[in-house]
């Protein structure tokens, strides 16, 4: 489902640790690494691809986690020309709902390989700067964005001599 601008509804997911960290993921068979994120169906919300995208990438069912907060809007990126030009849609890039969970059950829940067709083949906890710095050029902007968006809620459940 592609809007009248070219832009695919997703959601991203940020998975905090009981202290703050962000789950970080390494895509399969890449050396680059990024947030869970999906695209949401037509018949589905934002939450509802939220739980779904959440279950099939990382394994995490909607039990295991807490929402802290979400994106007010939609923040949107451009796919490179080099991966839109294999698409056959017009689709130019995403627009994404963030959400902020906390993961509230044990990490060793998080399983990455529940689908026949995995997303990810590891990931760590990082701190909050990371992922604003270490994301793919194209998609800065918008980690940078979502991140500073969520930054108060994450700050109010997390204390900074919690972080190490």
């Amino acid at each position: 489902m592609i809007d009248a601008d070219g832009f695919r509804p997703n959601v991203g997911i940020i998975v905090c640790s009981p202290v703050g960290e962000l789950l970080w993921a390494r895509r399969i068979g890449q050396t680059s690494w990024q947030f869970p994120q999906g695209g949401i169906k037509r018949e589905e919300s934002p939450e509802q691809a939220l739980y779904r995208e959440l279950e099939e990438e990382v394994g995490l069912f909607a039990d295991d986690v807490e929402i802290l907060g979400r994106t007010q809007d939609w923040l949107r990126y451009q796919l490179p020309k080099r991966y839109t030009r294999r698409r056959r849609s017009a689709c130019i890039g995403q627009k994404q709902i963030w959400f902020m969970l906390q993961l509230i059950s044990d990490e060793r829940k998080i399983c990455l390989d529940l689908t026949q067709v995995p997303e990810f083949d590891s990931w760590q906890w990082v701190d909050y700067e990371t992922p604003a710095n270490e994301i793919v050029e194209f998609k800065r902007r918008v980690y940078s964005e979502a991140l500073f968006e969520l930054k108060t809620v994450w700050q109010q459940r997390f204390s900074a001599s919690s972080i190490n």
